[in-house]
């Protein structure tokens, strides 16, 4: 069944991606008053095909569905039978520089507008997210040098002393506005809420590489959604855990005198103790007028001593503790809903937050300062729409606007064979007045081709190496 989700959920996805931007390049071909040969869904072998007899146009749904084209009337395609006098205007390589660069840029074009919309939706409609509690930070870390305890409510952040403040309605909308201020190298204030009223945090992000914004950039600063439950899901025989008298249901309070209700905390914590005793205060999760572990009483704080044994760490290859429990988190959520204008903008807001980093990643990957590992294919596309189809219409339709952000970055790249190739020729027109020749076109469309065959199997290793976990 989760296969079939998955298949389906995936021939979604790339449905409405490519669908959206040939028809992008398709509207504004016509409009430049382009005639628009075939509008193909996929390639291959054609499965179902119609003629439209208003525009001549033959739309076609083949059988590779991954990717699509649009052809349109061009002399340089048509050279052995050449084209009829009366449509020679409609030809795309006899329009101006200009109306052939809007033609190309109007695909990807289209997928960031989708993306707009697509996000919009999801702020309209609503959405729970996790709420922007602070969880005790790990010391050291920015958030522990600022000031943080942990179960601080941040209610708002403002770039400087003089920079307006912006509202924070959940962990999600702190980790943009953190993100977009460690991009710009910015120092933030945020206005955080506890059980002594409102504070101010000053929390400086200058010092930050573009290296050291990723996918782990909030636990970097120290940064954790707190204020939940973190409890004991299981425990595995024989481990430090079980030895202990740890049970399910026993809900972790506190390790070694620090409140902890964040189980990566946890974790890191634990690890760093490898062979090392360690006291956690546990209430007991049984029922109330019951007995917990051992004839125990449920509800009661009790002081727990074990040793985390150590183990190697497949990814590092360094030792570190384990207890040998599985852990759950239950942290507070909130509802977050917009209304219209504001969902555009934010919408808008998060494409084009989305767009710049993916950028900066791939420079980034260009020039070695983050791992190729990074770069997905298909069949890692297909495991997470299958994953935000699972969880609900707003997750798939922001893994959607994701994909579809990805794709238009993708083809602006300026790669021969791309989009981005192509205006990339079109601007030296534009600037020299000289159409790139052929024969350089075609050195730059076989370079432009190894570039993708080589970026399509170094993602699709990717995709093989995270499936078998080599």
């Amino acid at each position: 069944m989760n296969l079939l989700i998955e298949l389906l959920a995936f021939a979604v996805a790339i449905g409405v991606l490519v669908v959206v931007h040939e028809y992008g390049h398709y509207s504004v071909a016509r409009w430049c008053g382009v005639k628009v040969l075939r509008f193909s869904i996929g390639f291959g072998k054609p499965l179902f095909q119609w003629v439209s007899p208003k525009t001549g146009t033959e739309w076609t749904i083949a059988a590779l569905p991954l990717g699509g084209y649009v052809k349109m009337l061009d002399e340089r395609e048509t050279s052995a039978v050449p084209i009829p006098a009366d449509l020679l205007p409609q030809a795309f390589n006899r329009k101006s520089v200009w109306r052939r660069f809007a033609i190309v840029a109007a695909g990807p074009i289209a997928n960031f507008l989708l993306a707009i919309v697509l996000f919009a939706l999801v702020f309209a409609t609503g959405v729970t997210e996790p709420a922007a509690v602070v969880a005790a930070p790990a010391p050291n870390t920015p958030a522990a040098l600022a000031g943080f305890d942990g179960g601080e409510t941040i209610v708002a952040v403002r770039t400087g002393n003089a920079g307006e403040s912006e509202r924070v309605r959940s962990w999600s909308d702190l980790r943009w506005k953190l993100l977009g201020a460690a991009f710009d190298h910015q120092r933030v204030v945020l206005s955080a809420k506890d059980a002594h009223g409102t504070s101010d945090f000053q929390l400086d992000l200058r010092g930050l590489t573009e290296k050291d914004v990723d996918d782990d950039f909030m636990s970097r600063l120290g940064f954790e959604p707190g204020g939940g439950k973190l409890t004991v899901a299981g425990v595995q025989p024989g481990s430090a855990a079980q030895k202990a008298g740890l049970a399910a249901g026993d809900r972790l309070r506190a390790v070694d005198g620090i409140p902890t209700d964040n189980a990566t905390a946890f974790i890191a914590y634990v690890k760093s103790h490898a062979g090392k005793p360690v006291t956690l205060q546990v209430e007991r999760g049984a029922p109330a007028g019951q007995a917990g572990p051992a004839g125990q009483a449920a509800g009661k704080l009790e002081d727990i001593s074990l040793v985390p044994q150590s183990q190697r760490d497949d990814a590092t290859g360094q030792q570190v503790g384990r207890i040998g429990a599985e852990l759950a988190t239950q942290v507070p959520s909130i509802d977050v809903r917009y209304g219209p204008v504001e969902s555009l903008q934010l919408g808008a807001r998060r494409t084009w937050d989305l767009a710049v980093y993916s950028v900066r990643m791939f420079g980034r990957m260009i020039v070695g300062e983050a791992s190729l590992k990074n770069l997905s294919g298909p069949v890692t596309i297909a495991d997470y729409a299958g994953k935000s189809a699972r969880l609900g219409p707003s997750a798939f339709l922001s893994f959607l606007a994701l994909v579809s952000i990805s794709l238009g970055v993708l083809n602006l790249l300026p790669i021969p064979v791309l989009d981005g190739g192509h205006l990339l020729y079109y601007l030296v027109e534009a600037v020299t007045g000289k159409v790139v020749s052929d024969r350089w076109q075609l050195v730059f469309q076989r370079a432009g081709l190894a570039c993708i065959v080589a970026l399509s199997a170094i993602a699709l290793f990717n995709d093989l190496a995270r499936l078998i976990h080599f």
